[in-house]
């Protein structure tokens, strides 16, 4: 076979490989004009939104594991946008761009600090019908994590986070928090000791900076919003999660008297379920 042969046939194949990949894309994500042109079934029914979730810091996608084994249950379709953890100027547009790719309706869910990142990232965009906060921040604009954190007592994270130093691209140095093997009564009070050494080994570290960077939107001014109050939440304090989901104006708040901080691990279905109640309204 001559080097000319070698070469089509690589070209073909490279080829068929990258429509391959550009259809998986396309069914997984829903992208694309023909997906675009589903929005209703042929019996006039509407379409199920897609469900995007956004984790916070100390943890990753899989947190939201046991939620989407309900909701896939229930016909959604489930996407967990992996939150870079770097601050609102990385992490909005990043999750912005997940969203313009996704064809039809979405419900976005935030749990912690991803709340903060779906208020940002959600802000003009017409295809996110309603907006879902687990246990996590609501700003309005102008607003920092930091001063939300510490509006009310109870906050009990601070001294179970460990800072290590990393260096940024420009060659400046950063801070990143994780979570201290000693940080399960303050995060994750209501999971097994196992389940939260697994969390704690798997877990992303969030910049310190994430705290001080200032809301630029608040979607949830224009988008009907939904959200859960974890009745013992040692990160965000309980007081807090009210006070953000009143100013809201939330259409429906759940409240879990005994949950910890991370209530999609140990209350997935009370999560699913506020989730489809707001698919179901706005769909």
């Amino acid at each position: 076979m001559g080097t000319n042969d070698v070469s089509r046939r690589q070209a073909l194949v490279a080829g068929a490989a990258l429509a391959g990949s550009a259809a998986l894309t396309a069914t997984a994500f829903g992208a694309g004009p023909a997906a675009a042109a589903t929005a209703h079934s042929s019996s006039g029914t509407r379409v199920k939104p897609t469900i995007v979730l956004v984790h916070g810091g100390y943890a990753d996608s899989s947190c939201w594991n046991n939620v989407i084994a309900q909701l896939q249950g229930a016909g959604y379709t489930a996407i967990c946008g992996s939150n870079p953890l770097r601050g609102i100027p990385t992490d909005a547009p990043y999750i912005g761009s997940l969203l313009d790719s996704i064809a039809g309706p979405v419900v976005l869910v935030g749990h912690s600090m991803g709340g903060t990142v779906i208020t940002n990232a959600a802000a003009g965009k017409a295809n996110v019908k309603a907006l879902v906060y687990i246990a996590a921040f609501v700003p309005d604009v102008g607003e920092t994590q930091g001063e939300l954190i510490t509006k009310f007592p109870g906050s009990e994270v601070g001294p179970v986070s460990v800072p290590v130093p990393y260096t940024k691209a420009d060659g400046t140095t950063g801070i990143d928090l994780y979570l201290g093997k000693n940080g399960q009564a303050a995060f994750a009070a209501d999971i097994s000791t196992s389940a939260f050494q697994v969390l704690q080994a798997t877990q992303r570290p969030f910049d310190a900076d994430s705290f001080i960077f200032p809301t630029t939107a608040a979607a949830w001014k224009t988008i009907p919003t939904w959200a859960l109050v974890a009745g013992r939440d040692k990160a965000i304090p309980p007081a807090t999660e009210r006070f953000m989901y009143t100013r809201a104006n939330a259409r429906k708040v759940v409240e879990l008297p005994t949950s910890s901080h991370v209530a999609m691990l140990s209350h997935p279905r009370a999560v699913a379920d506020l989730i489809q109640d707001a698919a179901k309204a706005t769909s």
